[in-house]
């Protein structure tokens, strides 16, 4: 299952869950995203010929980040670029997560593994804009 979660028309994340399975392979971002998500079902002896990257200046304006949850159950809560409590998702064992707009927090529900990938070079804390989370009695956990 892709579920895209938007916000007045901007896609805020693309969670691919756990369950999901296609054949071949499925691109779910758009070409001009800086941080690219796709699915691979290849068979047995399939060949992906060797390569190497060439290189190409490009020009990253916002950070965009992939959570893959390794283990235990996590809270992804949802806000728009003014800070604004949206809603809140929860991600399990198995499920990826792209951070594509917006703002976002997490609570761990469980204990949990989380991997995360994102553009750098990593900028420590200009990197981000941190602030208070939603309180926990106006949660809305979206199915």
């Amino acid at each position: 299952m892709i579920e895209k979660i938007y916000h007045k028309n901007t896609l805020l994340s693309i969670i691919i869950k756990s369950e999901y399975h296609a054949k071949g392979i499925q691109f779910f971002t758009p070409d001009e995203y800086s941080q690219q998500l796709a699915y691979m079902n290849r068979e047995k002896d399939y060949i992906i010929t060797p390569h190497v990257h060439s290189a190409q200046k490009r020009n990253v304006q916002i950070t965009q980040e992939v959570l893959f949850i390794k283990s235990g159950k996590v809270r992804i809560d949802y806000y728009d670029d003014q800070k604004s409590y949206l809603k809140s998702k929860i991600l399990f064992q198995g499920d990826v997560v792209l951070l594509a707009s917006g703002g976002h927090g997490f609570q761990m529900l469980e204990n949990s593994e989380i991997i995360e990938v994102k553009q750098g070079p990593y900028t420590g804390e200009n990197d981000k804009i941190r602030f208070d989370p939603i309180p926990k009695e106006k949660i809305f956990i979206e199915e």
